[in-house]
């Protein structure tokens, strides 16, 4: 016996009005179909099968390399038609779990709660939900004896009927064989002329099984997405949830509701984030980290008792402990600090690895350079690495000082414990404890005229 999901996804999304299949939108920095093929890895599945439809090339083109078999429903014609497009795949001792790319935050173990429910004697589970305003949803429909009998969609209830306030998901679990023999008997006689799924649980029930049913411990669980209204409102609950979790585990957040986790955060203990800070990819913060506010930290992993300042952005960076950053800094892909390392405001740094101790202050650009401890870089810095065509390296040693408004020509190298002046253009090596410098000499021009401003009757016309 194997697990097989199939995720419906072949839906155009019109109300979403966006070239952009609605399986792909974004949630949480992710398509909503990725965020379901998490949740059915997470469960070992044997196939995820992804039924898709409209614009099919994109979604299998978005998810390519997952590991996952798409199978096309050419002609959307319910949900019914979507699951039997799967059919012949499913073998008859398999358990199938029916999931929607546009119900992206089911839990794992609201998932396992339903697969258990599924048994030889009981081969149907049913994901439910109720709720105060149920319009839009199937209803579920239940006997005397608290036994489910059928659901019944919204537009072809009876008045009776609409005032059932437990609701179908859409989520089932079932066995293969029952499952296969179920969908070839299905039709379409209904308002929409479709093929609906949920007809299913009535033949279950004229089959004599008893249907099982749970509910998740949340509605955001179950909570799906049609147009971008929907879409930003669950944003901003997932973003919540988030934050609760994190400030649950004891992460002081100066206002949840102003942050964005667009990927995996990893924190230890009294981590301080201001407000407006996005988090993408995964993150690692150490003991005593502190964000400030209006910060972008992307697949960064910073260390213990590292202060970033407000308004810097961090690109794929690894950082020491007690390292300052910003603010107003841009930290890109393959920076390195060691500890204590200081980055000022306005400081641009890329492919840079800076050992312990060493300050780069103010309004400089830091590329394609390896520099040693305790050195001191002044305001106005730049390596200029790229020759128009290919990049090179400056090599900077130990306790090196650069004045202000310099440019490293790379490749160069400069010693350590030299020192660079002011103003200079370095293309040579700098040699170790000795002051290098390349400026024009200095003029003063005696009897010179300072101009002054013509009337406007003198002026060129």
């Amino acid at each position: 016996m194997s697990l097989n999901v199939v995720i419906l996804a072949a839906g155009k999304g019109t109300r979403m009005r966006s070239s952009l299949p609605k399986v792909l939108q974004p949630l949480a920095g992710q398509p909503l179909l990725q965020h379901v093929i998490n949740r059915a890895k997470q469960l070992n599945a044997a196939h995820i099968f992804t039924v898709v439809g409209h614009q099919s090339h994109l979604v299998e083109d978005a998810m390519a390399g997952q590991d996952i078999d798409f199978v096309l429903q050419a002609q959307q014609l319910g949900t019914g038609h979507a699951v039997q497009q799967v059919s012949p795949f499913i073998k008859d001792d398999d358990t199938v779990l029916v999931l929607y790319g546009d119900v992206p935050l089911t839990a794992k173990s609201t998932l396992d709660d339903l697969l258990s429910l599924v048994t030889d004697q009981h081969p149907l589970a049913l994901l439910t939900l109720n709720l105060a305003n149920p319009t839009g949803y199937g209803r579920i429909l239940r006997d005397q004896h608290h036994q489910v009998t059928a659901i019944v969609e919204q537009k072809d209830a009876t008045a009776q009927q609409l005032t059932v306030t437990e609701v179908n998901t859409g989520i089932l679990a079932t066995q293969g064989k029952q499952l296969k023999q179920w969908l070839a008997r299905l039709q379409s006689n209904n308002a929409q002329g479709e093929f609906y799924l949920t007809d299913i649980i009535a033949m279950a029930v004229a089959d004599g099984f008893a249907v099982q049913t749970t509910q998740p411990a949340s509605e955001m669980e179950v909570l799906g997405v049609n147009d971008k209204l929907q879409l930003a409102a669950l944003e901003r609950q997932y973003q919540q949830s988030l934050a609760n979790s994190l400030m649950h585990r004891g992460v002081t957040l100066l206002d949840p509701s102003r942050i964005d986790i667009r990927g995996e955060l990893l924190v230890g203990q009294d981590v301080e984030i201001d407000a407006n800070v996005i988090f993408e990819g995964q993150v690692q913060l150490g003991n005593h980290v502190k964000i400030g506010a209006n910060c972008v930290l992307k697949k960064v992993v910073i260390a213990d008792h590292t202060v970033i300042h407000p308004f810097s952005h961090l690109d794929g960076c690894q950082i020491g402990s007690e390292v300052s950053i910003g603010p107003y800094a841009r930290l890109r892909p393959g920076t390195e600090l060691a500890d204590k390392v200081r980055i000022g405001n306005f400081v641009e740094t890329k492919q840079a690895k800076i050992a312990q101790g060493s300050k780069v202050n103010h309004l400089s650009y830091i590329g394609d350079t390896v520099m040693g401890e305790q050195c001191n870089i002044g305001a106005g810095t730049i390596t200029c690495n790229y020759d128009g065509v290919n990049k090179h390296q400056t090599l900077i040693g130990d306790r090196v000082f650069v004045g202000s408004d310099t440019q490293l020509i790379a490749p160069v190298r400069v010693e350590s414990d030299a020192t660079i002046g002011a103003g200079s253009t370095i293309t040579k090596t700098a040699p170790a404890g000795q002051l290098t410098l390349s400026r024009a000499k200095q003029l003063t021009l005696a009897g010179w005229q300072k101009p002054t401003r013509l009337q406007k009757n003198e002026q060129v016309k």
